[in-house]
């Protein structure tokens, strides 16, 4: 009749009501005389919050539940709050394993994680995203997984190391620690998709279906969609559908009046979150629906700025009540995942509780997980296990060097027209633009003076041997080039560069370390680091260690390479998203996203 987990929970939901209810138990620990933060009610007032063992007993006045072995902690002047949820993020983005994410990301107030391993599933498929499902069963906060229900995203566009399809649901879904599916970004393109590769829809929808059908959740992803497109999108995730992709203002609200619970985004090098809550602070708009989430985050910004404490604080600077914002990290996230043991202070849930200083910088004291103290002014007190990630996942780059005339680009004359891919700082957006560029030896030459330079990504996986090239502006490099193995979606090796030789050196030395990010100048590499887990994840470092190695390869491409371009590593990768408007480059070529087109980086 009952499981072993179910006998356990009625075991100790009987211990709470009999320390309520009786005279000889008592409380745990009661955090007492502090600023209750109440998301259910949008509120805060003076109170005590009692735990015992890994739950919350009681909030108010908590008086008579304290014994002699109670532990009293004063919060006085402070602030007690759930805890926070990051609701879509991707540890691969980090480089970091989730053990090292967490380490950085735990004293911050983040208790909850939901990552989407679309990263890893690309280079590796079921077994990449099986290690770290696993991995998320060692740590001490809470980490669930919302996985790809198609790589990659776009099958006629580019070449992932695994093509994911509703054949993969069964055995996917039921892996520990995941809750449903993640982005829907092979139907983010409705009317293309629809048009071009109706199948794909078919496939989907069986998918997100069979994921209902088995109480998961299924996440959206709709970049500048609306009416009949967004609606469709909607229907396509099972009819209750997030998104994380929304830009502008106009978008906010058209998702929000559509039921979308829109993850506004705020990460290292996408914010959009600025954007979207003018929905809420100038249109009036109810924020219910509304949740702050990362998407993606490097090491630096986790261990200088913090986590979702940081977002939070962006946000109430933008005019918001901080009580209103906090509800976007707690309840809201909690309530579209069906978490219900969290995301509010409230009897028999999760004793996951953040103590803030103040609300307007959101300096953190304190954390609990489970009713246990696991860190205090920004130090980790819990010690975490290493999780071994097996061979299997180190093997993803499988292709030979590359050579010079790989990746040049050729063209008849002394003069042609090309192609060039506009980045947009702080955006995984592109722009499209049209260069006149010189002709030498039949091969088009870069112009660094107006900061146009080569841009290439090579399949890594073996399975064609395609390389894509084209040009792009806004790198700001003079000399040099650096490649690396991370490039949104489909994670081949992409490269920049202001010539053929840099170029290659640098691809080729990704390529000779199994995965990473190469930094070349004359031909020579002048850093880099190998990133062994599915080319796009370190086990080799702690998370301090990844955050100074970026900081020092971010410095070589500044001072040795003359880039201007802040992150330029997350920007670069960014630049192979094949669903993320208008021009991006994949193994296949120059991809025209708003048209599902390859496009000849010479224009004819």
């Amino acid at each position: 009749m009952f499981s072993a987990l179910g006998i356990k929970k009625a075991i100790e939901y009987r211990e709470l009501i009999d320390v309520l209810m009786g005279d000889k138990i008592f409380a745990d620990i009661v955090l007492r005389g502090g600023n209750v933060i109440n998301v259910l009610t949008r509120e805060s007032y003076m109170g005590d919050v009692a735990i015992k063992g890994k739950y919350i007993l009681m909030v108010g006045d908590a008086s008579d539940l304290i014994g002699s072995d109670t532990t009293v902690i004063d919060v006085a002047g402070k602030y007690i709050s759930p805890g926070f949820i990051d609701s879509h993020m991707h540890f691969e983005s980090s480089m970091l394993t989730i053990t090292e994410f967490s380490r950085l990301s735990i004293p911050s107030g983040t208790t909850t994680l939901v990552a989407d391993p679309h990263e890893i599933g690309n280079a590796l498929g079921p077994i990449g995203m099986k290690a770290m499902a696993e991995e998320a069963s060692v740590v001490p906060n809470h980490v669930h997984l919302v996985v790809p229900a198609l790589t990659p995203d776009c099958p006629s566009l580019e070449t992932a190391g695994y093509d994911i399809t509703s054949k993969d649901m069964e055995e996917i879904l039921n892996y520990p620690n995941v809750i449903g599916i993640g982005e829907l970004q092979g139907f983010s393109n409705a009317r293309h998709v629809y048009r071009n590769t109706p199948e794909i829809i078919t496939d989907l929808v069986a998918s997100t279906i069979y994921a209902r059908s088995i109480g998961k959740i299924v996440d959206g992803n709709a970049p500048e969609l609306f009416g009949n497109e967004l609606a469709a999108h909607i229907i396509a995730t099972g009819g209750k559908c997030s998104c994380h992709e929304t830009t502008t203002k106009e978008e906010c609200v058209e998702k929000l009046r559509q039921g979308v619970y829109v993850f506004m985004r705020e990460g290292s090098t996408q914010k959009n979150m600025a954007e979207c809550i003018r929905a809420v602070t100038e249109e009036g708009l109810e924020s219910r629906r509304c949740i702050l989430a990362t998407d993606d985050m490097v090491a630096e910004d986790l261990e200088k700025l913090g986590h979702m404490n940081e977002i939070v604080r962006r946000t109430i600077a933008q005019g918001v009540d901080p009580i209103e914002v906090i509800q976007m990290v707690t309840i809201n996230p909690a309530t579209y995942f069906g978490l219900e043991d969290r995301g509010c202070l409230a009897p028999a849930k999760l004793a996951d509780i953040v103590i803030i200083n103040d609300l307007t910088n959101m300096t953190v004291e304190g954390v609990f997980l489970e009713g246990r103290l696991a860190a205090i002014q920004g130090k980790l007190l819990l010690d975490i296990p290493q999780y071994t990630y097996p061979d299997a996942v180190k093997q993803s780059v499988k292709r030979k060097p590359i050579s010079e005339e790989d990746l040049a680009i050729e063209a008849d004359g002394t003069k042609a027209t090309i192609r060039c891919i506009e980045l947009i700082p702080d955006q995984n957006l592109s722009e499209c633009l049209e260069f006149e560029l010189n002709v030498q030896k039949g091969l088009v030459q870069p112009d660094i003076h107006r900061d146009i330079l080569y841009i290439a990504c090579v399949e890594r996986y073996g399975r064609n041997g395609n390389i894509g090239k084209a040009f792009v502006q806004g790198f700001g490099l003079k000399t040099g080039a650096f490649a690396e193995s991370v490039a949104h979606d489909t994670h081949n090796i992409i490269v920049v560069g202001t010539n053929l030789k840099d170029m290659t050196a640098a691809v080729n030395h990704v390529i000779e370390m199994g995965g990473g990010i190469a930094v070349t100048k004359n031909g020579r590499v002048m850093n880099d680091m190998r990133l062994p887990v599915g080319g796009l994840i370190t086990d080799e470092l702690s998370g301090h260690e990844v955050s100074e190695k970026i900081a020092a390869l971010e410095h070589s491409v500044k001072s040795e390479l003359g880039g201007k371009v802040h992150a330029p590593f997350m920007h670069l990768s960014f630049l192979a998203l094949s669903t993320s408007p208008k021009w991006k480059i994949t193994d296949k070529g120059l991809i025209d996203v708003n048209n599902f087109t390859v496009l000849p980086a010479v224009k004819q």
